[in-house]
């Protein structure tokens, strides 16, 4: 192992090389009572109803401002467990592998992965790892599984939705998606542009806590941004959502970088970002609570659910205007997430 500097296929052999790979770079910088017995599998304790979760990432750059692939897999997997109204506990992790990445990458996403675990408060009990040729993938794609029991207050379906309900959002809107496209397309700005990627766990159950059934639903807006998450509420709750444009938070960098490029912050992907539909009568109480946590300090509230236009997403400006907010209709930002 000392003497390679790169992933090969032997790597992927099932050998010496394999296990070499595991010990040096997975089971150390991962190591848990769960980990450590390096079996197929995990026996977990576990009472009550569980929430569960799987997801696959695929990003260009591997590391980029304010996160890399490894953290990014951790936080998506805590904030989907997160958004079925539960604590996050446990993951699964599963490593495809190029041939031709170097090793030293590999430590620094692992580490990252840790760190990103340890903040969050979730443990890595199972995995697996593949290796494919070059030429076959990214560098680096991740898989992980979540599982979490799920907060005795948490009543989280669409179906429970009415009209006058307010919707939130918890901090501003496409850091993410535009921090990938600059990395990719090699462009800089005025300010520095970083990704939301962060785990938003604690806000959220600290909401789950104080105001109960009245959060009525939670939603993560990454691929397609808010704009196709709003209107695919919209076409369950049947009914409709109004926005109110000036109250929709961009930071003014990503905003002229959106303006630039040609895109709507609506539509672009986030990765810390949660959006809520709330009781309308827990709005002030949800705003107060919400800003005590560095995940959600710009928490604002964007519009409600009406029983006018229903199934679309419709944006209202200070001047009377109105515009039509759509689903995302095609690719926008390859390999986001």
């Amino acid at each position: 192992m000392s003497r390679q500097d790169t992933i090969t296929l032997g790597h992927g052999s099932g050998g010496t090389l394999t296990h070499e790979l595991l010990d040096r770079y997975i089971f150390g910088p991962l190591s848990n009572p769960h980990l450590d017995r390096q079996h197929d599998g995990a026996v977990l304790d576990l009472r009550g109803p569980l929430a569960f979760t799987t997801d696959s990432f695929v990003v260009q750059p591997l590391f980029f401002p304010g996160g890399d692939i490894g953290s990014l897999a951790v936080h998506g997997t805590v904030n989907d467990i997160a958004m079925c109204g539960a604590y996050p506990k446990y993951l699964s992790l599963s490593l495809i592998l190029e041939e031709g990445l170097l090793l030293t990458d590999l430590e620094r996403i692992l580490q990252s992965i840790q760190k990103a675990c340890l903040e969050a408060g979730v443990q890595i009990v199972t995995g697996d790892t593949k290796v494919v040729e070059k030429g076959s993938g990214d560098g680096i794609f991740i898989n992980t599984t979540g599982i979490g029991t799920m907060h005795p207050k948490a009543h989280i379906g669409v179906e429970r939705i009415k009209e006058g309900d307010a919707i939130l959002v918890s901090g501003t809107l496409a850091n993410h998606g535009i921090t990938i496209m600059s990395q990719r397309e090699g462009l800089s700005f005025a300010s520095p542009i970083e990704s939301d990627s962060r785990a938003v766990h604690e806000p959220v159950l600290a909401l789950l806590d104080e105001l109960g059934d009245a959060v009525k639903l939670l939603r993560d807006p990454t691929r397609g941004g808010v704009g196709t998450v709003l209107n695919e509420i919209a076409q369950q709750s049947k009914l409709g959502v109004q926005l109110d444009a000036e109250s929709i938070p961009v930071a003014p960098t990503v905003n002229g970088a959106c303006e630039m490029l040609g895109l709507d912050p609506l539509l672009v992907a986030n990765e810390g970002l949660f959006i809520g539909v709330i009781d309308q009568s827990v709005k002030e109480k949800a705003i107060d609570l919400l800003k005590r946590f560095p995940a959600s300090a710009a928490v604002t509230f964007i519009g409600q659910m009406v029983a006018s236009h229903p199934g679309q997403v419709v944006s209202h400006n200070a001047m009377g205007g109105k515009r039509v907010v759509p689903m995302l209709p095609g690719e926008q930002l390859p390999r986001i997430c």
